[in-house]
């Protein structure tokens, strides 16, 4: 599959909103619990510093996401955070891997120092391979940080990479 990364456009939003909501519906990634609608999905991803879309350049659809923005205010707001969301008949093509390298070059491009995950699900295996595999740096674990759809607890795992 030949992927392209790039900055989202406002015809875009059905697909990012319905691949968001996938994530969220899960409950065992994103710390969301809302449902975007067009109009909540439109003001969010506009808020960001940078969106970015993967398109599948054959079909030209969308089959995943990211979002970048400051991890913080002030004088901590050169670290930045990001989320990522692939389409779940996406998952295994490697097409995170591709939001992840894009999202550290865009952060840099940004000025941000540093890119910190602050909630990395312990059992999210893929995702923490990966950015192991890309040269994140793990900072310990905070038992029960994150409550999964099901009410149950997971330890979470935040990660950093320095730009």
């Amino acid at each position: 599959m030949n992927i392209e990364i790039r900055v989202y456009k406002e015809d875009d939003l059905p697909d990012m909103i319905r691949i968001w909501n996938e994530v969220v519906e899960e409950g065992i990634a994103f710390p969301q619990e809302e449902i975007l609608t067009l109009q909540t999905g439109k003001e969010f991803f506009a808020k960001q510093t940078y969106a970015a879309v993967a398109v599948n350049i054959e079909t030209k659809n969308i089959c995943g996401l990211y979002i970048l923005h400051p991890n913080n205010v002030g004088r901590c707001s050169h670290i930045c955070n990001a989320s990522y969301a692939v389409s779940s008949e996406n998952r295994g093509l490697h097409i995170g891997e591709k939001l992840v390298a894009d999202c550290l070059l865009q952060g840099q491009r940004h000025g941000f120092k540093v890119l910190q995950f602050n909630a990395v699900v312990a059992t999210n295996i893929h995702a923490r391979h990966l950015y192991e595999r890309l040269g994140f740096t793990q900072l310990g674990t905070i038992p029960g940080g994150f409550r999964l759809k099901n009410g149950q607890y997971e330890d979470i795992c935040p990660y950093y990479h320095l730009l």
